[in-house]
C-alpha cells in the first residue's frame, strides 16, 4: 500500500484516537519514524483535533487529548500545514449523497406529474361523461319532441303573436285521442323576473278562458322548448298569456301574446 492509500484509508485517524489494534499500531509508528509526509498527516490529524476540543472535547478521550497535546508540546521548530487532505471516499460518498438527492428528487417531480396528469385526465372524462349525457339527454329530447310533431293524430293550432308582441308565436299539438297537450313555446320571448307565461283553453261564445298549464322555466328548458300540459277536453282556441310567477285565475287580457283558433 503506497503513502496516499494509507492516509485516504483512515487508519491515520484510528491510530489517533487509539482505536487500532496492537500490529497496525505498530506499523503505523514505523512509517510515521521514517516518512515525513505519514508524521506531517498525524501531526495535522492531532491539530484538529485541538482546534475542535473547545466544543467537541467531551467526545474525545481524556487520554488522546493529553497524548495530543503532549506531542504537539514537543517542538520541532516546524509548522504544519492544515490544508484538507485528498479523501476519494469521502468525496464518493458526497457524490453518491449528492446522485441520491437528485434521484429523489426526480422520482418525487414524476409522482408528483403523474399526479397532476391523472388528475387531467379524470377532469377530462367527467366532461366527456357530461357532454355525453347531455347529448343523450338532448337525443332524447329530440325524439320526444319528434314524436309530438309527427303525431299525425294531434291537431296542430298556430298561435300567432298579437299587439304586444306581433312577432311572438307559437304551437299547439292537441292529441283528443290520446288527451295530451304540447305547447311549442319557442317563438316566445323570454319572461320578465317574476312573470311566467300561462296557457288557455278558450271557448269563445261567451269566452270561457280555461287555464292548462304554466310554461315555467322557459330559458332553462330543453333546447325544443315543448312543454307538456294538462289536457282539455274542448277548446275552440289556445291563447298564451303573460302572468305574475304562479299563474293567475283569469286571464291578463291586455298582456295577450299569442292567439290562434282550432
Amino acid at each position: 500500500m503506497d503513502i496516499k492509500d494509507i492516509i485516504n484509508s483512515g487508519d491515520l485517524e484510528l491510530y489517533v484516537y487509539g482505536l487500532l489494534n496492537e500490529i497496525d499500531t505498530k506499523k503505523i509508528a514505523e512509517l510515521a519514524a521514517t516518512n515525513n509526509e505519514i508524521e506531517n498527516e498525524i501531526l495535522s490529524i492531532e491539530k484538529s483535533i485541538l482546534n475542535l476540543s473547545s466544543s467537541f472535547s467531551p467526545a474525545i478521550p481524556s487520554t488522546v487529548f493529553e497524548k495530543t497535546k503532549t506531542r504537539l508540546a514537543i517542538g520541532q521548530g516546524k509548522v504544519i500545514s492544515l490544508a484538507p487532505r485528498s479523501n476519494r471516499l469521502q468525496y464518493l460518498g458526497w457524490a453518491a449523497s449528492f446522485i441520491l438527492l437528485l434521484g429523489i428528487g426526480y422520482q418525487y417531480y414524476k409522482i408528483n406529474e403523474g399526479s397532476l396528469k391523472l388528475n387531467t385526465v379524470e377532469i377530462e372524462k367527467l366532461k366527456l361523461q357530461k357532454s355525453i349525457v347531455d347529448l343523450e339527454s338532448k337525443s332524447k329530447e329530440t325524439e320526444s319532441a319528434l314524436t309530438v310533431i309527427r303525431d299525425s293524430k294531434n291537431i296542430v293550432v298556430t298561435l300567432a303573436g298579437q299587439t304586444i308582441a306581433p312577432n311572438a308565436f307559437a304551437k299547439v299539438y292537441w292529441n283528443k285521442e290520446k288527451q295530451t297537450v304540447y305547447v311549442d313555446a319557442s317563438g316566445l320571448p323570454e319572461p320578465p323576473k317574476g312573470m311566467v307565461y300561462q296557457t288557455w283553453a278558450l271557448k269563445l261564445n261567451p269566452l270561457t278562458p280555461t287555464s292548462i298549464g304554466l310554461l315555467e322555466n322557459l330559458k332553462t328548458k330543453n333546447s325544443t322548448k315543448i312543454f307538456e300540459l294538462a289536457n282539455t277536453s274542448e277548446a275552440e282556441a289556445f291563447g298564451i298569456t303573460l302572468e305574475p310567477s304562479g299563474g293567475s285565475k283569469t286571464p291578463t287580457l291586455e298582456k295577450l301574446y299569442a292567439l290562434g283558433k282550432v
